[in-house]
């Protein structure tokens, strides 16, 4: 067996997103269809070649369910210097975001068709993320289902392996308990440091959200120095 982080993140079968089956419109619908063979790619478990899919060598950010795209383009658009593969399985938030990009006209943005997870573990070596963004994942707020929940020690782990030193994990969502058992597992994972959250845009679900009363929380941590040495054991010998 495997001692990569990558190995699984969750048993077996267990799925940590639900695909939504909402209505799709002809504008999302040609946008996916012009630019999905420029700007697209499925999550098939292959090693990506990241200069080559964006032209250049620049700061990486994996942006996980990003929903409907608005603030995913935002963001890119304000931090041209940095490339963004965005992930989800949202047919209409694909087609929106292609076009949004399009309207745009960002050239850093990519759009990946599939489980986030795969994409991190198989698709990416280590030390090759600057940002991994996970804003507002499905909850699963019933105590049966919080097995799903995308946040946990193995998923943080993948992420610490992934991300370069110094990098970034941003998480956002808008149910307080998924917030405090994030920022545990964060806090107790090797590699990561619990920092200040950086700035993101507002999504549209963050602001219905806040409509109902939901308040959002953001949780962050940085990736420490993989040269920095091991802090001594509490108790050890001398």
């Amino acid at each position: 067996m495997s001692s990569d982080p990558a190995a699984a993140t969750h048993p077996a079968g267990v799925r940590t997103f639900k695909r939504r089956s909402g209505r799709v419109t002809p504008g999302q619908t040609d946008a996916r269809q012009r630019l999905w063979a420029q700007l697209g790619l499925e999550v098939d478990g292959r090693r990506l070649d990241l200069p080559a899919l964006f032209g250049r060598v620049a700061p990486l950010v994996v942006d996980v369910g990003f929903g409907m795209g608005e603030a995913t383009a935002e963001m890119a658009a304000a931090q041209s210097d940095h490339d963004v593969l965005a992930v989800d399985v949202h047919t209409p938030g694909q087609g929106n975001l292609l076009r949004l990009v399009e309207r745009r006209r960002l050239t850093n943005v990519r759009v990946a068709d599939g489980d986030a997870r795969v994409l991190l573990a198989e698709m990416l070596p280590a030390a090759s993320v600057a940002v991994v963004r996970v804003f507002f994942p499905d909850p699963w707020p019933k105590t049966r289902h919080a097995k799903r929940r995308l946040v946990t020690p193995a998923f943080a782990a993948l992420v610490a392996d992934r991300l370069v030193d110094g990098g970034t994990v941003h998480l956002a969502t808008d149910m307080a308990a998924y917030a405090l058992e994030a920022r545990d597992v964060l806090a107790t994972t090797p590699g990561l440091a619990l920092g200040e959250p950086p700035w993101r845009a507002t999504t549209r679900f963050e602001r219905r959200g806040g409509r109902q009363g939901r308040p959002a929380h953001d949780v962050a941590a940085r990736r420490t120095d993989r040269t920095a040495p091991e802090p001594p054991t509490v108790g050890g010998s001398a």
